[in-house]
């Protein structure tokens, strides 16, 4: 199985009880696939010390921080693109190696792959 990079839809859905979201958070977990999480997508969902749902995943995945090259690359992304949205650059720059998005905004996810010609990522809608 692919990496996994989660955006903001993936962990809302997990902080809503999602079944379809948890079913398949576990069956990477049991597989030994760890989810990542760009640490900008972890600032723009958490609102709330109660957000239970969204810290029980977040156990389970590998939060990865900006660095300023990754910002600079983001920046890039975000000027070839035309589009301002900072987390969901992140998310795509993270699955750039063959990984797969779990999203609930595809379209947006698919028009940053098309701009950084990452044809190879899959996009799973949560």
């Amino acid at each position: 199985m692919r990496h996994t990079v989660y955006d903001a839809g993936a962990l809302i859905a997990a902080d809503r009880g999602d079944r379809s979201f948890w079913a398949e958070h576990r069956v990477r977990l049991e597989m030994g696939v760890v989810p990542v999480v760009p640490s900008v997508v972890i600032a723009q969902v958490s609102r709330s010390t109660r957000q239970v749902g969204l810290r029980r995943a977040l156990r389970g995945c590998h939060a990865i921080g900006l660095t300023e090259d990754s910002a600079h690359a983001i920046g890039r992304l975000l000027g070839l693109s035309t589009t301002a949205d900072v987390a969901d650059a992140a998310v795509v720059l993270a699955a750039r190696s063959g990984g797969q998005i779990a999203t609930g905004d595809g379209d947006e996810i698919a028009h940053l792959l098309a701009a950084a010609k990452l044809a190879e990522v899959a996009i799973l809608r949560c």
